[in-house]
């Protein structure tokens, strides 16, 4: 897991689970229906449990999904807050790159006023 400078988790693994519609179909139910197990998602998507449980642990890892044990079913519910950071990350960039855009823009600006 890789650290940013403030000490949080890099946007990484979170910009990685998100990359694949699968997973980001995944996220979505949980946050949607508050959990489920693999086996009940499987049931609602397009591929096998065992698919379904490799995408977790890449959701897991990116801290997108905690995972609880309920008798002999592991339940899996979403945590969004990797994902706020990971917003939060993109703003800031967004923030910087607009600034040096305007800085650009007025560098061009006054090189060809009056």
């Amino acid at each position: 897991m890789t650290r940013t400078t403030e000490g949080e988790q890099a946007p990484d693994d979170v910009l990685v689970a998100l990359g694949d519609p699968i997973r980001r179909e995944i996220l979505a139910v949980l946050a949607r229906e508050g959990g489920a197990t693999s086996t009940s998602l499987a049931a609602s998507l397009p591929i096998t449990r065992q698919a379904v449980a490799k995408h977790l642990a890449v959701l897991d890892r990116a801290g997108l999904v905690r995972a609880h044990r309920a008798g002999r079913e592991v339940r899996y519910e979403a945590d969004l807050q990797p994902l706020r950071r990971t917003t939060r990350w993109m703003d800031t960039l967004a923030t910087q790159w607009e600034d040096r855009l305007n800085a650009i823009k007025d560098l061009a600006e006054g090189a060809t006023g009056p």
